[in-house]
């Protein structure tokens, strides 16, 4: 029997980027047609090293850009849509609160207009995060406030709000996905610490931990991420308006998950902690009880195997730069 995705047109937003990469893969496979808004392809990413470009039609767009968002959703005659495009980075959001504002907030506007003024469009899935709940995120659940005072934490909230209302006010069928931190093969921010324990390894440079090493954070495979928004696409009908969280039981300190990665890869990682945060949230997990009850999701990937098929990567990227 064919999937409730084989034969639609896709679009996800932010196609290029780690997740919104491996959900490519995944709902090619799944025999759907794939439409990518985003505005950069970075040579050596997963998308590239995949040539997904020859198997997705892509479109260098901005979400900002209202005109060309609406326009999108309308030519390609867009039947789901997978909102992940964001700015994405903790650090430039405090940089850069305006762009990361303009980008995830009416960014997000402009998606939810275009599905709404488009008759269609049978559903939108979004991508929010564990950030949203702000600082009261110990074993939070989705009844929970969301909330943010730190620019990042404040854009995921209010992408996860806004989301949420165009289903309250107009009944767009929209479901919301909270994860904790993805990792895997194919993120090229440095600044995020899986990325920077494999280059660490593989270049032997010392690792600058700019944290204290002591903020405890949910870690979740980047392939069980993609299956997450493949299953709130399958339970639409049955779960709009809802969020869910994605996680797994893996909640490590950053000191742990250095060495847990070293001891994964038989590895002694250099590492040293500058404690220079600001701000930092001390201690996130999730919930993730109501996504295996109502989507039947299980996370599929061992901890270590998805370290080490991210590892391989790694290496491959690391031998040819």
């Amino acid at each position: 029997m064919a999937h409730l995705l084989s034969g639609k047109n896709v679009l996800v937003t932010g196609g290029t980027g780690l997740v919104g990469s491996h959900l490519c893969e995944k709902l090619l496979e799944l025999g759907a047609r794939v439409v990518v808004l985003d505005i950069i392809v970075l040579p050596r990413s997963y998308f590239a090293s995949r040539n997904l470009e020859g198997k997705v039609k892509l479109l260098m767009v901005d979400l900002v850009d209202w005109e060309k968002v609406q326009q999108a959703v309308k030519e390609y005659e867009i039947d789901y849509i997978f909102h992940l495009a964001a700015q994405a980075l903790v650090g430039e959001a405090f940089n850069n609160p305006r762009r990361t504002f303009d980008s995830n907030l009416m960014g997000t506007v402009n998606v939810m207009e275009a599905a709404r003024l488009n008759s269609r469009v049978k559903g939108v899935l979004v991508a929010s995060s564990d950030k949203a709940y702000g600082k009261d995120c110990f074993n939070a659940k989705e009844d929970q406030k969301v909330f943010g005072d730190h620019p990042y934490d404040a854009s995921k909230a209010g992408t996860d709000i806004i989301s949420r209302t165009y289903f309250k006010t107009y009944g767009l069928p929209v479901a919301v996905a909270r994860f904790g931190n993805i990792f895997g093969p194919g993120d090229l921010y440095f600044s995020r610490i899986v990325p920077a324990v494999m280059e660490s390894v593989l270049t032997k440079k010392e690792l600058q931990v700019r944290s204290n090493g002591q903020s405890r954070r949910d870690y979740l495979y980047v392939k069980d991420v993609a299956e997450g928004y493949v299953k709130m696409a399958e339970c639409l009908d049955k779960v709009r308006g809802e969020a869910f969280n994605f996680t797994t039981n893996w909640n490590f300190s950053v000191i742990e998950i250095i060495e847990k990665i070293g001891e994964i890869l038989g590895q002694k990682v250099k590492y040293k902690i500058l404690d220079l945060k600001q701000n930092e949230i001390p201690n996130q997990s999730l919930n993730a009880e109501k996504a295996k009850q109502l989507l039947g999701w299980q996370p599929g990937f061992a901890f270590e195997r998805g370290i080490l098929e991210t590892f391989e990567w790694y290496r491959d990227f690391f031998s040819k730069h």
